[in-house]
């Protein structure tokens, strides 16, 4: 079986969890084995699910920031990850260096990766280890939100401090809609 690498990615609030977890169900319905990570940084709804903004969840396993290949194959015992044909990813920009490594891994093996994350940081920066997927995939879904200034199509995440637009601060500070939301280019600060 050929292995194949599919990245979602997009800024907040355009759906990629979502469309991960729409994925994992498909699969799940073809009656394939499944397994589904996120960073263990990442608690804002359940530390042991992956949450959609909308309150849809999956159970899934924890995985630390800096995960590599052998920090991952000693987490599975063999036979899971032999069996496993499914393994996806949540919040991959939160990854480090390793992870496109990691992933390119369980493809030679005939895995199906999938892959979401932000492409781009809050302050409109490519972000952690996804510029890497996003050249190595075999597909690629881009989603865009809705501006919250205009209702254009958003591409940018746009942090935001007591309600204003920031773009000082630590590129990682985990958060949701009190934090951070969907900007066109047009409405991203700095402003154009």
């Amino acid at each position: 079986m050929m292995g194949r690498l599919e990245v979602i990615t997009g800024p907040m609030f355009a759906g990629k969890t979502e469309e991960l977890l729409r994925r994992v169900e498909r699969a799940r319905i073809a009656r394939k084995s499944v397994l589904l990570f996120k960073p263990e940084i990442d608690v804002r709804y359940s530390a042991t699910e992956v949450v959609t903004h909308n309150g849809r969840r999956l159970p899934c396993r924890l995985l630390p920031v800096a995960v590599d290949l052998g920090s991952f194959q000693a987490r599975l015992d063999s036979e899971t990850l032999r069996a496993t044909e499914v393994f996806a990813f949540d919040e991959a920009h939160f990854f480090g260096p390793a992870f496109p490594e990691l992933c390119e891994h369980l493809v030679a093996q005939g895995k199906r990766v999938i892959v979401a994350g932000l492409d781009l940081n809050f302050r409109a920066e490519p972000f952690g280890p996804m510029p890497a997927l996003l050249a190595l995939a075999d597909e690629v879904l881009k989603l865009t939100a809705v501006c919250t200034v205009c209702g254009a199509p958003a591409t940018r995440t746009q942090r935001l401090l007591e309600g204003k637009p920031v773009l000082a601060g630590p590129e990682v500070l985990i958060g949701g809609l009190e934090a951070y939301e969907p900007r066109c280019r047009a409405h991203f600060l700095p402003p154009r």
